[in-house]
Formats: structure tokens, C-alpha cells, sequence
């Protein structure tokens, strides 16, 4: 989520370039981009308005610029619905949207694209609205049954949203997708048994080509026999995705399996220092510092924890015991560390 200000800076901007007022938004976007410098969108709509003032030269610069902003958002977990697998800050599409579901009442679609940037952006509260506004429209849709779960759990209201993850599954048994929500807002709970048991339903339904998918469903519930295969899998198909190579280190270090050497990306970003620490190039502390979101925490500790386990499961303990205090029940590492913890009779 963008830091106070940014996006409005950003709106400001777009406002700015549909009057004709080139220099102002030029202006906004420059705030914007002062206070949260991977705002993507805001780099695109300025290369945009530069591009149309033809100084096509700085345009490039900014073009690139969003490129490999983008670059480095990764994808959410294939295991989960398609909305967590997209990639982007959204903030153009909840500018668009917004007028769209204030005039339309009577349709879904604008209420649900909006709902959706709204819940990836963080604003689970402002999804549920939207959602909600969505039903009274067209009641039990069990699509947006399920996307109104989503917001409940992300905010952190795991009771209400199971009762309408069950409500979609009496209705369509074989939502894998709704099976891995209901897995995840469980372990929110505590509940172990039932988390697992929904991963291992989930697991059953998705299809052997879906090996991404298959790969992360089986990491939670830690059957790192089952990840570890297709892990190698999914790298096969995207050599260059780093948390392929790094989850099959994970799952082959937890079951004894033989590993390649380890070649670290030669792109420096996340979560390339993990993989520095799986090759003993990076300390404790420099994987820390490393991890500037909480989310990059949680993915820390955990391998820190893979690493520490062997010769200090005290240690591995203490790491996977801050990542269910403090980390989302959504992240892979928080349900693989919860059941480690009981494996470790934690």
C-alpha cells in the first residue's frame, strides 16, 4: 500500500492531464513519486504525458523505469484465487473505477474491479463494500461470495469468512481455489487438521500441469516430498523464477534430498539475498536488513529457521514462532512454520 499521499498526488495528476494542464500533472506525478518511488503507475502515466509532449528521450527512460518496477513485483501464489496472482499497484484501476460503480448501481462488474484493487492494495474494508454492493445486485453469486470471504479474512474475521467459503463449496465442491482461502483463514485459527485436510483436497483437484499450483498447495501443509518434485517442475517451466529454485531448496533441504549447487540470479533483488543465505553467502543480519516489508520478514525468518534446524532447533523454533505471531496467515511460510512448530512439538 502506497505511503500517505502518493496515490492522491497520482489522481491529482491524471486530473491534471485530462484538463490539458501538462505541467501540473507532470507536478503531481513528481509528488507521488517523492513519496513512494515504486509507484508504477505513476511512472507510466508521466512517461505517457512526456511521450505526448515529445520528449520521447525521457519518455524511454520512464518506460523502462516502470518496466522493471513491474519486474520485480512477483506474482502471488499460484495456489490462490487469480486475483492474488496478478502483478501491479492498481491504483490506475481503482481511479477508473470509482466513478464507473458511483453511476452504475444495477452492474457487478465495476463493483467487483473494484473490490479487487481495492483488496490487493490492502483497503480490505473498502472490498467488502464493494462486494456487498455487488450482491444486492445479484444475491448468492458464488463468485462474489467468495471474493467477500477474502476481504472478511483479510481483516481478519476468519469465522465469517468460513461460513462463506462453505456456502460456495455446498455450491461448487470442486472450487480449488475456495478450498485454499478456507485452508488459509483455518490456519488463521489455529486449526490445523482442517487447514490441512483443505490443501490436501486442493491438491487432489488441481491438474498434474499445474505443477506451480500443486507445488505451493503441498509447501503449506508441509508434504515437502510432494513439493520438492514439483518445485522442479515449475522451475523447469520458469528457469528465471527465483522462488521456484528457492522453495525446492526448502523442500529438499527439510526431506534430506540432494541438491544442486546453488547460482544466485544476477538480478540483486528479492528474494535473491534468501538465496545468498541457502549458499552461505549472506549472514543472519544481512538477510534482515534486506527484508524491508513485513511480508520479506516472514520469508526470512522461515529460512533462517530451514537453515538453523538441523544443528539448533531451539533457534528454528524461535523463527517460526515469530512468524505466527506476527505474520499473515495468507504467506506459504505461515502455515509450512505452523506445522513445523508442531512437528517440533511447539
Amino acid at each position: 500500500m502506497p505511503p500517505e499521499g502518493a496515490e492522491q498526488h497520482y489522481r491529482n495528476g491524471l486530473l491534471s492531464m485530462r484538463r490539458g494542464d501538462a505541467d501540473g500533472a507532470l507536478q503531481e506525478f513528481d509528488k507521488a513519486l517523492v513519496r513512494h518511488p515504486g509507484l508504477a503507475d505513476a511512472v507510466v502515466a508521466r512517461a505517457e504525458l512526456l511521450d505526448g509532449l515529445g520528449r520521447w528521450q525521457e519518455a524511454q527512460h520512464e518506460y523502462e523505469r516502470a518496466r522493471r518496477l513491474w519486474s520485480e513485483m512477483p506474482p502471488g501464489p499460484p495456489d490462490r484465487r487469480y486475483l492474488f496472482r496478478r502483478r501491479g499497484d492498481f491504483a490506475f484501476e481503482i481511479e477508473s473505477y470509482e466513478l464507473v460503480r458511483s453511476n452504475v448501481r444495477n452492474k457487478v462488474l465495476p463493483q467487483l474491479a473494484y473490490g479487487n484493487a481495492q483488496l490487493l492494495r490492502g483497503r480490505p474494508k473498502e472490498a467488502l463494500d464493494s462486494y456487498e454492493r455487488a450482491l444486492r445486485v445479484k444475491p448468492n453469486l458464488p463468485e462474489v461470495l467468495a471474493l467477500k470471504g477474502e476481504a472478511l479474512s483479510a481483516m481478519r474475521r476468519y469465522d465469517e469468512a468460513i461460513e462463506l467459503f462453505n456456502r460456495v463449496l455446498a455450491i461448487q465442491p470442486v472450487d480449488a481455489e475456495t478450498l485454499s482461502a478456507r485452508g488459509i483463514a483455518h490456519m488463521a485459527l489455529g486449526k490445523l487438521a482442517e487447514a490441512n485436510e483443505d490443501w490436501r483436497r486442493q491438491l487432489e483437484l488441481l491438474p498434474p500441469m499445474q505443477s506451480a499450483a500443486r507445488a505451493c498447495a503441498a509447501m503449506r501443509r508441509a508434504n515437502y516430498d510432494v513439493a520438492f518434485h514439483a518445485f522442479g517442475l515449475a522451475l523447469a517451466k520458469e528457469p528465471r523464477n527465483p522462488y521456484w529454485l528457492l522453495y525446492r531448496l526448502t523442500a529438499g533441504r527439510l526431506i534430506g534430498a540432494p541438491l544442486d549447487p546453488i547460482v544466485l540470479p544476477a538480478e540483486p533483488h528479492w528474494p535473491t539475498p534468501l538465496l545468498a543465505l541457502r549458499a552461505g553467502q549472506a549472514t543472519e543480519q544481512q538477510v534482515l536488513a534486506a527484508a524491508e516489508s513485513s511480508n520479506r520478514r516472514v520469508e526470512a525468518l522461515f529460512q533462517l529457521g530451514v537453515v538453523a534446524l538441523a544443528g539448533n532447533p531451539a533457534a528454528a523454533r524461535g523463527y517460526w514462532s515469530e512468524i505466527v505471531e506476527r505474520g499473515a496467515p495468507s504467506l506459504i511460510e505461515f502455515a509450512a512454520a505452523r506445522n513445523e512448530l508442531v512437528r517440533l512439538g511447539a
